[in-house]
């Protein structure tokens, strides 16, 4: 199957026809040049359901199996590919719910399209990635919290990593990273760049699970920011967030992850310290509260900001962390 010239003629792949392309990339019968030239044509266009529905359902196919003992985790990943450059905020989020006793199985990767992703951050702060079970289970166990570098989960996704950091754009990768958790997590929370890949989102997860969130801010965010409206779709719901409970006003620059992996780690450890702005705790408490609604659903949005503003100020998340990475 030509799957390019399909593409070039202004076609859409079906499902099937996305699982067997992806299936072949991942098994290398795809040239490189063919990958750049699909994924760029893909992403000029934007990415359909049935695709997207094909390509994850090749991706967890192909994936290394992981099944964590945990009665309940989440998964806070963003598409990352929203060119925002904001401070780690999924992950952060990630540490705080770990610190609140939530289970976290973090699925992640090296900034692409951005300066700093999750696994670089992570790394550069002293984490060593594992795809062992057994090392990631005691993780969990003891620090309620585990990260899966998805190259090391993911053969399609290392064989496709140095064209996508050659491309340094978004692409269809970006909007499959949070869909192929290697480990079936019973909760999300996840961001998307674009408003059409978050309601794709919501008609994937609803047909996998009915606990998650999925959102996308209107001035192009992956993340909740309070900057301008946020889309917040749930199993059976679409809410507008505009407002931030304290009615801070949080502006671009001030949410920034810095200008280099240094930077962004400095900003990343003092915020887990309760050393953080005003502005990077009240963006940072409106995800941990997204995610603690995915766990209890009755618990009022402003309610859950209070809890997660009171855990990141209170620094108490550090120590989850030093026991992690350092």
């Amino acid at each position: 199957m030509n799957y390019l010239k399909k593409l070039i003629d202004n076609g859409t792949l079906s499902r099937e026809e996305a699982y067997s392309c992806m299936i072949q990339i991942g098994r290398n019968e795809i040239s490189d040049a063919q990958v750049v030239a699909i994924t760029t044509t893909i992403q000029m266009r934007g990415l359909q359901l049935p695709e997207l529905e094909g390509f994850q359902e090749a991706l967890l196919e192909l994936a290394k199996p992981l099944h964590l003992e945990t009665e309940q985790s989440i998964d806070c990943c963003g598409t990352g590919g929203d060119g925002k450059n904001t401070f780690n905020i999924s992950t952060l989020t990630s540490f705080i719910l770990a610190s609140m006793g939530h289970k976290v199985v973090k699925h992640g990767n090296y900034g692409v399209s951005s300066l700093c992703g999750s696994s670089t951050v992570l790394e550069y702060l002293g984490y060593e990635f594992s795809a062992d079970p057994k090392e990631l289970q005691r993780q969990l166990d003891q620090n309620n919290i585990c990260f899966l570098h998805a190259p090391l989960f993911h053969p399609a996704l290392l064989r496709v990593a140095p064209l996508r950091q050659s491309m340094g754009i978004a692409t269809l990768f970006n909007g499959l990273g949070p869909l192929v958790n290697p480990h079936p997590s019973t909760h999300q929370l996840t961001g998307t760049y674009s408003l059409e890949l978050a309601k794709q989102y919501q008609h994937v997860l609803k047909s996998k699970r009915t606990n998650f969130t999925v959102l996308h801010g209107l001035s192009g965010y992956d993340e909740l920011t309070f900057i301008g409206g946020t889309r917040v779709f749930k199993a059976n719901s679409d809410q507008l967030i505009q407002n931030s409970p304290n009615q801070f006003e949080i502006k671009q620059e001030e949410i920034s992850g810095g200008d280099s992996v240094s930077e962004s780690a400095r900003i990343f450890t003092a915020i887990l310290r309760g050393e953080g702005t005003e502005s990077q705790n009240t963006v940072l408490a409106g995800n941990v509260a997204l995610a603690l609604q995915t766990f209890d659903p009755e618990l009022d949005f402003e309610q859950a900001f209070s809890k997660g503003y009171e855990q990141i100020r209170s620094g108490k998340s550090f120590y989850t962390f030093k026991n992690v990475c350092l």
